[in-house]
């Protein structure tokens, strides 16, 4: 029978000297934001959706994710701004927001180098230039 830490957590906080309960609800509360951060970044991995993915796939072509996969030695690309969004409110734009806004941005090993480089990710409005976008890059390039 497996309990998750969560659930042993306090059981196992009690049994130590000089160890208050407040510890316990601490240790609860970043299990909490761990599982909202894990749940973004698997959001973000999937950038416009598995359906804009299959649909990138089937035309022959590869993700932003998957192009610099294939570019950097592995193991060696560090992304930057997974999470940021665009701030666009014109057209209806506020209902649709995805984590990374459309550019796959970091640095990375290649052959050894480091390089900084951004790839645009056209299952996000077709990969299409924001505010959010834009930062992105300059961010990579004045770090390059």
């Amino acid at each position: 029978m497996s309990f998750s830490l969560s659930t042993r957590l306090p059981r196992l906080m009690l049994s130590l000297p000089g160890v208050r309960s407040c510890s316990v609800a601490g240790a609860q509360q970043t299990l909490r934001v761990k599982e909202r951060i894990e749940s973004a970044r698997a959001r973000a991995l999937l950038g416009g959706g598995e359906h804009r993915i299959a649909a990138q796939h089937k035309k022959g072509k590869l993700t932003a994710r998957e192009r610099i996969g294939l570019l950097c030695d592995p193991g060696t690309f560090v992304e930057y701004d997974m999470f940021m969004e665009h701030t666009c409110t014109d057209f209806g734009m506020e209902k649709e927001k995805y984590p990374g806004d459309s550019v796959v941005t970091g640095h990375g090993q290649v052959n050894g180098q480091t390089v900084y480089m951004f790839s645009q990710d056209f299952t996000v409005f077709g990969g299409s230039l924001s505010m959010a976008h834009a930062k992105k890059i300059c961010k990579v390039m004045d770090q390059a």
